[in-house]
């Protein structure tokens, strides 16, 4: 098969979604899989079509990322998040393909109060997302020689986020004033992942938009202005169990690495409800 093809796993959720639209213009052919097309974590599936099909590159954008339902569900959590990692790591290379695995800053738990950067110590979650996330990148580092983890936070894009909840809210919405991350757009995410394709740089990478951090209500007022949206903010205070409660990520290696860092996450932000058919104005 020709040395351009690459696999994205979970190819219909954010990142997934963006990166159909973005790698056809810039010379790439796309095997794009779901869970009905080559579950995860099923090793023998996973291996067959890696076999079948030898692409130069293994995007893994499939997860279970809802972090209620994965406390509810840990070993289905782990199953999808750590195993699914795992079995698309052995098949990436055995093939010889670079494995790029998108990961969350829900690894970090609650003990920060400056953002991370790629060097920091080991972190620690507190969620059964994070931990399984954890896992996943643990996996992919021990079994992939040539493999890049990409961290992002507060992704949006196409599909079942924030701003879709903000959207569709009603009159009325709480949202936690204790949350402090970064907004990141999934069509930001995917010229990251672009400018790495092709590459040796190797190794763990921070991506999320820059002009941050904010709080997740200060998120939602931002929403507010662009949308002209009439909607009453209430602000709350998250328990930190689910999502952890400072979890900014500092872009270091894309900095001292050369590479372009996502855009202002304002910006990209009012670019995504322009898409959306809004008339935002910053």
């Amino acid at each position: 098969m020709s040395k351009n093809w690459i696999w994205i796993t979970g190819a219909d959720g954010h990142v997934g979604s963006a990166l159909k639209k973005l790698l056809p213009g810039n010379g790439y052919h796309l095997l794009c899989t779901n869970q009905t097309d080559v579950d995860v974590t099923h090793a023998a599936d996973v291996q067959l079509y890696a076999d079948m099909n030898r692409p130069v590159a293994i995007i893994n954008c499939a997860a279970l990322s809802n972090p209620a339902l994965c406390e509810q569900n840990p070993e289905q959590a782990y199953n999808v998040n750590a195993l699914g990692a795992r079995n698309l790591a052995v098949a990436a290379n055995r093939v010889g393909a670079c494995l790029i695995q998108m990961s969350t800053d829900d690894v970090f738990g609650n003990q920060g109060t400056t953002p991370y950067n790629e060097f920091d110590p080991m972190p620690v979650p507190n969620s059964i997302y994070g931990k399984s996330k954890l896992a996943g990148e643990r996996y992919v580092s021990y079994l992939c020689a040539r493999h890049i983890i990409i961290r992002s936070s507060w992704v949006y894009g196409t599909g079942s986020d924030f701003v879709d909840t903000f959207l569709r809210a009603g009159d009325e919405l709480k949202v936690a004033n204790n949350e402090i991350a970064v907004p990141t757009s999934a069509k930001e995410l995917a010229k990251v992942i672009l400018s790495l394709l092709g590459s040796s740089n190797y190794g763990t990478y921070h991506a999320v938009c820059t002009g941050g951090p904010v709080t997740r209500y200060e998120y939602a007022e931002m929403l507010k202005k662009l949308t002209g949206k009439d909607i009453h903010l209430v602000p709350v205070l998250g328990d930190g169990s689910e999502r952890p409660s400072y979890s900014v990520l500092d872009n270091m290696m894309l900095r001292i690495s050369g590479m372009e860092e996502p855009k202002d996450w304002k910006e990209a932000l009012s670019e995504f409800l322009t898409e959306c058919g809004f008339h935002p104005t910053l």
